[in-house]
């Protein structure tokens, strides 16, 4: 990562010949190469490797962005010093809502005690009339929080459930634990619990009685008119992120069957419900709340701005009001700082290792190829941004195999220590590769494509530590899993969302976990890995300065160009 000054260039601040406007130039040939591809409004100024770009907010953070990664020398110290406090001031903080929130009592039909802040958690649910979302952070028993809302409330039964495909068994357990049944009379039969259906397949016919259904989000279209016969009064959307785009199938349905006359209580349960963007909040609080954000076009009239990609953000100084007009009416957020005293904290490691360097240049070299002659072919703005995500999937593969073997010897070292250990990692050749080399502990697996049943019997061979190592694919490890054995967790690979890590981290440190959960990020050294750490932890500002209270220091972005940007110079560069 580190560039000599000498190699990389200058920036300076200039009044320009030809425009007679106040601009930035840039030299050298690797930056010119790098701000051309980011700023698109540059021109090349008088000599070679020379561009002039306009001074504008926008340029300040883009030649911000590159200098964080790359220092430029600066031949304009005072004026640059000038343009980098304006773009970066600090906005208004606005003081967070206060929850006036009461410790709850719980129905007759629900079994089992509540923690404290859980019964506050039923308490706001009370008050939000079964209206709400419910965004604690993951690991402080949403779930458990929702059945007793239902237990709690008049009139929630029939309860639909909607929800990832890998959490159905699981929330028919937590039916089966927390919950006791309601005879036809009213009377509660303390040895039993209410009768629930899981939902399997698509093909329509008629649904049984039963207290709860439960059905993953890919299959809810299809049965959208069997659903709509059933006088369903209360519909629960886990990890309501899924319904972050107004556009797909999933949400459209979730919308039809929220908008029927039956149904009077709607909950959505996330501990991320914004992944990317801030406007993502605004679907899901269209279901929960109808109305509450207004039109999407007047949401984003008020609080966002459109990106160059056509994509609503979230403006930095509206973050805040955001966040407020969220919690004062259908968001409750509780982060595991503030109720759990007693959970010990998570601590992040950034270790770098080595890496195939020859190997991953090499086949960086064939990945650029290709997408220069993709680029060249593509005949819609679809094809090159698909092209685009291709190039960018391939590149942390290749890093991803380019570190395989030092991962593995980590892994031994940590294994050494007799603790249970999860070890995430995106792709299933790189799931392969750390399974056959870490045969020696008998790795537990969970990886996309496993029965439910397979999944929880290699969970539960975890938990009860007849395995002291599990491999796990990050995407398919991430939810719906409790894995509290463990105290450390390798990213043995890194992913472009910082929600999936936050997550995959969340899996060890929930309730029930005793111990301070330590987190390994492995870095391949010589590989973009150190840029993709520095941008996860950039795309997760607007996130948290939405959710939660964090100050960021400047706005999120689509960060896809600079990765290419830098795929490109570490090509050149060698």
């Amino acid at each position: 990562m580190a560039t000599s000054m000498e190699n990389f260039g200058t920036l300076e601040y200039v009044l320009d010949k030809y425009s007679k406007i106040w601009s930035w130039k840039i030299t050298g040939q690797r930056a010119v190469s790098m701000i051309s591809r980011l700023v698109p409004e540059a021109w090349y100024g008088e000599n070679t490797d020379e561009v002039i770009i306009p001074d504008s907010v926008e340029s300040v953070k883009q030649i911000k962005l590159i200098m964080d990664r790359y220092p430029l020398e600066i031949l304009s110290k005072s004026a640059w010093q000038r343009k980098i406090v304006k773009t970066y001031t600090p906005k208004p903080v606005i003081p967070p809502v206060k929850y006036n929130l009461n410790r709850a009592k719980t129905g007759e039909q629900f079994r089992g005690k509540l923690l404290n802040f859980q019964r506050e958690g039923l308490d706001f649910l009370l008050k939000s009339s079964g209206n709400a979302l419910l965004a604690d952070e993951m690991g402080l028993g949403k779930t458990v929080q929702t059945l007793s809302y239902v237990a709690t409330e008049k009139q929630t039964f029939p309860v639909l459930v909607v929800a990832p495909l890998v959490t159905l068994n699981n929330w028919e357990r937590e039916i089966s634990k927390f919950l006791k049944k309601k005879s036809r009379n009213g009377r509660i039969i303390e040895s039993e619990s209410p009768t629930s259906t899981i939902i399997r397949t698509g093909k329509s016919k008629e649904l049984p009685v039963t207290d709860f259904y439960i059905i993953n989000y890919e299959l809810l279209y299809k049965r959208l008119s069997d659903l709509s016969k059933l006088n369903i009064r209360t519909i629960v959307c886990d990890e309501v992120h899924n319904l972050r785009s107004k556009t797909t199938q999933k949400y459209k349905a979730v919308k039809k069957l929220a908008a029927l006359p039956s149904i009077s209580y709607r909950i959505g349960l996330s501990g991320t419900p914004i992944y990317n963007r801030g406007s993502e909040i605004w679907p899901i609080v269209d279901i929960l709340r109808p109305g509450l954000l207004g039109s999407f076009k007047e949401f984003c009239e008020y609080f966002c701005y459109v990106n160059e990609k056509g994509k609503a953000i979230v403006l930095e100084n509206k973050r805040a009001s955001l966040r407020n007009e969220l919690q004062k009416h259908v968001m409750l957020r509780r982060k595991k700082s503030d109720v759990l005293k007693e959970l010990k904290d998570k601590v992040r490691y950034k270790e770098v290792i080595d890496a195939d360097t020859d190997y991953y240049l090499d086949e960086l070299g064939k990945i650029w190829n290709k997408l220069e002659e993709e680029q060249k072919d593509a005949e819609t703005a679809f094809d090159k941004s698909a092209s685009y995500q291709r190039a960018i999937q391939s590149e942390r593969q290749i890093a991803g195999i380019a570190k395989v073997p030092h991962v593995i010897n980590f892994v031994k070292n940590i294994m050494e220590i007799e603790e249970s250990v999860v070890v995430f990692c995106h792709h299933k050749v790189i799931h392969k590769l750390l399974h056959t080399s870490l045969e020696e502990f008998s790795p537990v697996t969970i990886i996309g494509g496993q029965s439910d049943k397979t999944r929880q019997e290699q969970i539960d061979k975890f938990q009860k530590g007849e395995s002291k190592l599990m491999i796990a694919g990050i995407r398919a490890g991430n939810v719906g899993i409790n894995l509290t054995r463990a105290k450390y967790v390798i990213f043995a690979e890194l992913d472009w969302s910082p929600a999936i890590h936050r997550q995959a981290e969340d899996r060890l440190h929930r309730i029930g976990q005793k111990n301070t959960v330590f987190a390994y990020y492995l870095i391949g050294k010589g590989t973009l890995d150190d840029h993709v750490a520095n941008i996860l932890v950039d795309k997760s500002y607007e996130i948290d300065s939405i959710m939660d209270e964090t100050a960021d220091t400047y706005e999120n972005r689509d960060k896809a160009e600079l990765i290419l940007a830098q795929i490109h110079d570490k090509i050149k560069s060698t």
